[in-house]
């Protein structure tokens, strides 16, 4: 999480889960793409 918010800032897994939550609202009326968890890694965006 420091190479996105920096060592500055302490955000919380919570944070990152409202990010993504909202990422997801945003793309999902998109026809083409979505964004999908990636266990133990992260997320990515997929073609559908």
């Amino acid at each position: 999480m420091d190479e996105v918010w920096g060592t500055f800032a302490a955000p919380s897994a919570h944070t990152l889960d409202v990010h993504m939550s909202r990422l997801r609202e945003r793309f999902k009326d998109n026809p083409d793409f979505e964004i999908v968890t990636v266990r133990g890694l992260g997320y990515k965006m997929v073609e559908k």
